[in-house]
């Protein structure tokens, strides 16, 4: 298991003030730097030997999580009837699962004597618009690759296009200006999210086939992990004339 942060290499990426997308091209600094990213891993929960659900988390108190995940789900009804968590992989676990031993980690539960799952809380658990993970219950199953390269996606972005992009979001998000509880996308050859840029985005983005994603708030390490290793452009930090270039950057014209 690592840590709760990760560091990464980063290309900075800063246009003149007076850069816009429509206009000439214009000199943009890029400044390679280190940079912090919150670290992401998928956490497998067993419960007496079974494999039950996966979800994603910043590790650390994992114990809590799997124990609270429990109870919330109603899988136990109550704290007292989980004797044990232990934190392991798929070969100190005893599984015999070098895959997940690689991948991640799995909280491996034991419940306390004469207590049994409760019934129908082996299933699938709701998945939701924002979770790509949400009831699989293997760490392997959350690691796909399109069948084509993205490599062999040829399309080149313009730094200033992309920093107009997210003021045309925003007057894109009608629903959003007024409740502020959505998250919205555009479509095309480049995807902005308005949210942070996460593992199961860069999935999704990856499965359709975009070659470009970015997003206004930060990746995790599992996202840009999985960005550098699929040829996706992975776009942090979009914001006014600056923007952080995480994977891909030569897909940028710079």
């Amino acid at each position: 298991m690592a840590g709760r942060t990760a560091r990464r290499r980063v290309l900075r990426v800063t246009l003149p003030q007076d850069g816009t997308a429509d206009g000439p091209a214009v000199a943009v600094r890029a400044d390679a730097r280190a940079d912090l990213l919150a670290a992401e891993e998928p956490l497998g929960i067993r419960v007496d030997g079974t494999a039950l659900t996966m979800t994603m988390r910043t590790p650390g108190d994992d114990v809590e999580l799997a124990a609270g995940f429990l109870v919330s789900e109603a899988v136990v009804r109550s704290r007292e009837e989980i004797a044990e968590i232990k934190l392991c992989d798929g070969v100190t676990c005893g599984h015999g699962d070098h895959s997940e031993a690689e991948l991640g980690n799995i909280a491996d539960v034991r419940l306390a004597p004469g207590v049994t799952v409760t019934p129908g809380a082996r299933r699938n658990f709701m998945t939701t618009s924002a979770c790509g993970v949400c009831g699989k219950t293997s760490i392997e199953d959350i690691c796909v690759l399109p069948a084509s390269p993205l490599s062999a996606d040829q399309t080149r972005f313009a730094p200033a296009l992309l920093a107009s992009l997210p003021d045309r979001l925003r007057d894109a998000q009608k629903v959003f200006s007024s409740t502020g509880g959505l998250h919205a996308a555009l479509s095309g050859c480049a995807l902005l999210v308005s949210g942070r840029a996460s593992f199961e985005l860069v999935q999704k983005a990856v499965l359709a086939g975009i070659p470009l994603l970015a997003a206004v708030s930060a990746p995790s390490s599992l996202a840009a992990d999985l960005a550098a290793e699929a040829g996706l452009t992975l776009v942090g930090f979009l914001r006014g004339p600056s923007m952080n270039v995480y994977t891909g950057a030569e897909r940028l014209s710079l």
